[in-house]
């Protein structure tokens, strides 16, 4: 069975979205951008899910 094991998210300030990507720690994730973003959040996008579905999700959506 494949893991699901990666978080699918966006990275906004409101409602406005500043970034978009993958990661299987979202709150280390949130911490990183918040270096640049201070006043910034993240939002889940779905539930986990396999790396190769959120690789496909990121490139579609043009966050690489």
């Amino acid at each position: 069975m494949t893991k699901r094991d990666t978080y699918k998210y966006q990275q906004k300030i409101g409602n406005k979205i500043m970034h978009g990507g993958i990661t299987d720690d979202l709150e280390r994730r949130e911490k990183e951008h918040q270096q640049e973003w201070p006043k910034s959040h993240i939002d889940q996008v779905g539930r986990r899910t396999t790396e190769e579905a959120a690789r496909k999700w990121e490139k579609d959506k043009g966050y690489t």
